[in-house]
């Protein structure tokens, strides 16, 4: 089978989301930069709008982003690319702001002439890492220390894709003590219903005192009435942990007709099985609030098939994010890197995309 992920025909009867080839020259790459995680809108001047993360490359890829990451805006004719670098719509502004030294996660939403930039910020009080002490920059740092129990989830909002982003004062999720997300709120997914409500998934970890450190990741779901209003936590226990179907990270949220859908990444593998680390996962929800696993739940796995005729198994896939337009899924956006696997063994990321396939006989078409 040369399909992309290795998915069936009849692999995802909830959600029906099947992906084709993925051509080499879309997407978005930046010399001298990681660039990660990206969120397409198509704007009202008919150019399709990405806003992705990247860092220099000085630093390594991980855990480089956590203090130093920017959102920046990338324009394309077409879905797939290649995007062409526009500008920095979420950069530094200072430590003093909950968001001033990392910008990361971007997730935008178009809604009744706003354009709505979800993603998580943090900060720290020290000085900056530059090429001459990066030797001393490591998880174990001071930098990484504060800036992984800074991350919060925030909003910014403009008129037009080009800015200028009001950015706010406050996180709009912020930490709860005694929580499963007292340690921190990071990888917002937002999907704005017909009557303005917000429905909400985010990543939390919470703080483990007795160990000085923090918990595995755990999947919220918060709402707001408005995007502008206030973001209240449903419940007190998150709908994805490793007591509750498995552990995800990076979940993308999306809806059509029958419902809500959200895709993942599994952290473990232990949903899809199979031994597809880190490939994805579908769940459905009628409300976006109470979620149950798709009868098959392979999203894909980490094996591209590339318009060039190669398939590889890409070193990471993460950070899937599903373009809809005129109702329907028609792309999946992907952040990917080079190597055999983990971030410390790639030399560049980039982001990629495929088209969705929605017809099952066209599907098995391109698969012959």
């Amino acid at each position: 089978m040369s399909l992309v992920s290795y998915l069936t025909v009849d692999a995802q009867e909830d959600s029906g989301l099947h992906l084709g080839i993925a051509p080499v020259d879309g997407g978005l790459q930046m010399e001298d930069y990681w660039v990660w995680g990206s969120s397409v809108v198509k704007g009202e001047d008919g150019q399709y709008h990405m806003y992705a993360s990247r860092w220099p490359k000085f630093l390594p890829f991980h855990p480089g982003w956590m203090i130093r990451s920017e959102i920046v805006h990338a324009v394309s004719d077409t879905p797939e690319g290649p995007y062409r670098f526009s500008d920095v719509a979420l950069g530094y502004r200072g430590a003093q702001y909950w968001d001033g030294r990392s910008c990361h996660n971007p997730k935008i939403v178009k809604h009744e002439g706003k354009y709505l930039l979800y993603y998580m910020g943090s900060t720290h009080p020290f000085e900056e890492v530059t090429p001459d002490n990066v030797a001393d920059f490591d998880l174990q740092s001071k930098w990484c220390i504060v800036g992984r129990w800074r991350k919060r989830v925030g909003l910014a909002i403009a008129d037009s894709p080009y800015g200028p982003w009001q950015r706010l004062d406050e996180p709009i999720l912020d930490v709860k003590p005694d929580s499963f997300y007292s340690f921190l709120t990071s990888n917002p997914s937002p999907l704005i219903k017909e009557d303005g409500s917000v429905v909400l998934l985010f990543k939390g970890r919470s703080y483990r005192e007795d160990e000085l450190t923090h918990s595995d990741q755990f999947i919220g779901v918060a709402t707001a009435s408005a995007y502008d209003g206030d973001y209240t936590v449903v419940g007190d226990e998150p709908v994805f942990s490793s007591e509750q179907f498995g552990e995800v990270e990076d979940p993308h949220l999306w809806s059509d007709e029958q419902g809500f859908h959200m895709i993942a990444k599994d952290m473990t593998g232990d949903i899809i099985g199979d031994g597809n680390h880190h490939g994805g996962v579908l769940a459905h929800s009628e409300d976006g609030i109470h979620w149950v696993l798709d009868e098959n739940p392979l999203a894909y796995t980490r094996t591209v098939t590339w318009d060039n005729g190669q398939t590889i198994k890409q070193g990471q896939l993460e950070r899937p994010f599903v373009f809809v337009e005129d109702g329907q899924p028609t792309h999946i956006f992907f952040a990917t890197m080079d190597g055999p696997g983990g971030f410390g063994n790639g030399t560049k990321t980039w982001n990629m995309v495929i088209p969705v396939v929605n017809d099952k006989e066209d599907l098995k078409s391109k698969k012959q």
